[in-house]
């Protein structure tokens, strides 16, 4: 595909040096350059691991709009899930 992009002087220099170099084309170059950028960003560090409640529900008289209360049931040794 034909397309029409603005780069860099001094990367085009060293890209058309390359593709002199290794013989191929100033297109490849240009192909595995990308190729490789959106291979590395596809392998990157997997996101943090988020904590999911697989619970039935929060203990009676638990206020869930009260961030005090929750932070005391987190801080206290007592389950957060009245099964256990």
């Amino acid at each position: 595909m034909r397309t029409t992009v603005v780069v860099d002087d001094h990367l085009l220099a060293e890209a058309k040096r390359r593709a002199r170099a290794d013989g191929v084309s100033l297109g490849r170059i240009v192909d595995d350059a990308l190729r490789e950028r959106f291979e590395r960003d596809d392998t990157s560090a997997p996101g943090p691991t988020i904590p999911v409640f697989h619970g039935t529900g929060v203990r009676a008289g638990i206020d869930l709009t009260s961030n005090r209360d929750l932070f005391e049931l987190l801080d206290s040794d007592q389950p957060l899930d009245k099964r256990r």
